[in-house]
């Protein structure tokens, strides 16, 4: 149901985080980044998000997470800059941790209204991706936290779909039907496609006021220097937290960098 328990052991997770899911593969440095339009009984207006992979580590939950930091653009002026928090357990499955998402209005900060971080005010960790996603499988709790009144649900939809992107064209691509079931018909459904080995390479709507379309238009490796200055900037954001969340990220343990592994 949409309150009940989500269960998961933190044993299940390494010490070291690591999320090489082939669905949802998290590798420091990576950075894609998707664009395209929102729109809505006000109009259309252009939306891109920067997706980079920080060489962050924060405990959440007594879980090693690794932190995401997403900056969020809506005609081209900064909307939101949020991290979040994964990790992979050992069997595969990728789990969503968190958030820390700062509002902007007019390039003003306004706040972080939407943070939850599990364990804390009753929220809960949910799964982000399946180790092995199937059609005909039951839909699954991606995060619950009922004090933000979050709460989303995913379901595999399709397996073995062709989507070309600006990136490339991508074979056997997977879909995951994305929903709040709390929220009316007239919210809609959002539409995930994921390229193995990339990850998410498209976003669409089904139904709902929104119509949000986008895709995945850059992928960049950042060099040693460039992932140094991103983790510089994550962990000053990662700072700001306790002061503007003290009721909820003020009680975590503060996010760390932490040192390559041999091969990465």
């Amino acid at each position: 149901g949409t309150g009940s328990a989500i269960d998961f052991d933190p044993w299940e997770f390494p010490a070291s985080p690591r999320v090489d899911n082939k669905w949802f593969p998290l590798k420091p440095g990576m950075q894609y980044t998707t664009d395209g339009t929102v729109t809505s009984a006000e109009g259309t207006r252009a939306h891109k998000v920067v997706h980079t992979v920080t060489g962050l580590t924060k405990v959440i939950d007594g879980v090693n997470t690794v932190v995401m930091w997403d900056r969020d653009y809506s005609d081209g002026e900064l909307a939101e800059s949020e991290l979040a928090f994964f990790a992979q357990s050992e069997d595969g499955d990728v789990w969503l941790f968190g958030e820390y998402p700062e509002e902007f209005e007019n390039g003003e900060f306004v706040g972080a209204p939407s943070t939850f971080i599990s364990g804390i005010a009753k929220a809960q960790a949910g799964i982000a991706m399946q180790a092995g996603p199937r059609t005909g499988t039951p839909a699954y709790v991606q995060a619950y936290a009922p004090k933000v009144d979050f709460l989303d649900c995913g379901q595999v939809f399709k397996k073995h779909q062709n989507v070309c992107a600006p990136t490339a064209c991508y074979d056997d691509v997977l879909v995951i039907d994305e929903y709040n079931p709390r929220e009316p018909p007239s919210a809609g459904h959002q539409r995930k496609f994921y390229s193995a080995g990339t990850g998410l390479v498209r976003v669409t709507a089904e139904g709902g006021e929104q119509q949000e379309t986008m895709d995945l238009v850059k992928i960049r490796k950042l060099s040693d220097a460039q992932l140094r200055k991103v983790n510089e900037q994550a962990l000053a954001l990662d700072k700001r937290g306790y002061t503007v969340s003290k009721d909820v990220y003020a009680k975590t343990p503060r996010a760390a960098e932490v040192a390559p592994r041999h091969g990465d």
